[in-house]
């Protein structure tokens, strides 16, 4: 019996770090893989040099410490770095100072507005079918609109 509680072994890092590794994919953020990568790093100077629990624990808490200090500023940089395409997931951001000619009229100033086979929600002033309009805003799924002085 002190055999089992006084070392836990190499394949129990392991399986903590696929138990960490597992947690990762359902917690937002990135900090459970630090500690699963922690526990392989245990689990592999285990095989090499066998410890005893208490050392294992001690390693392992060291190794998440530096592994969170220094890997998640990098990645978390490189997560929140500016992009080539900044409206990739809010493409109704695009619109924002384009024109377009209404299809149908806007009455109590709410009405809809074809753009690229897609029908949006707008809101502005009320004007007759035909008329030119700029894209001014977002709000939510609704497109502000400003009528063009034409």
């Amino acid at each position: 019996m002190d055999y089992i509680l006084g070392y836990f072994g190499p394949w129990a890092w392991f399986i903590i770090a696929v138990a960490l590794f597992l947690l990762e994919l359902s917690a937002p953020g990135v900090f459970f893989i630090w500690l699963g990568i922690a526990a392989i790093a245990t689990g592999l100077l285990d095989l090499v040099i066998p410890m005893s629990w208490q050392v294992e624990i001690a390693v392992f808490t060291a190794l998440s410490i530096v592994f969170l200090v220094v890997g998640r500023p990098i990645v978390m940089k490189r997560i929140n770095q500016e992009t080539d395409q900044p409206n990739l997931n809010a493409r109704n951001q695009n619109f924002v100072g384009r024109r377009y000619k209404l299809s149908e009229p806007v009455k109590g100033g709410r009405g809809t507005l074809t753009i690229d086979d897609t029908l949006w929600r707008i809101r502005g002033d009320d004007c007759p079918v035909d008329s030119w309009v700029t894209i001014t805003a977002v709000d939510g799924m609704e497109l502000m609109i400003e009528v063009d002085a034409k």
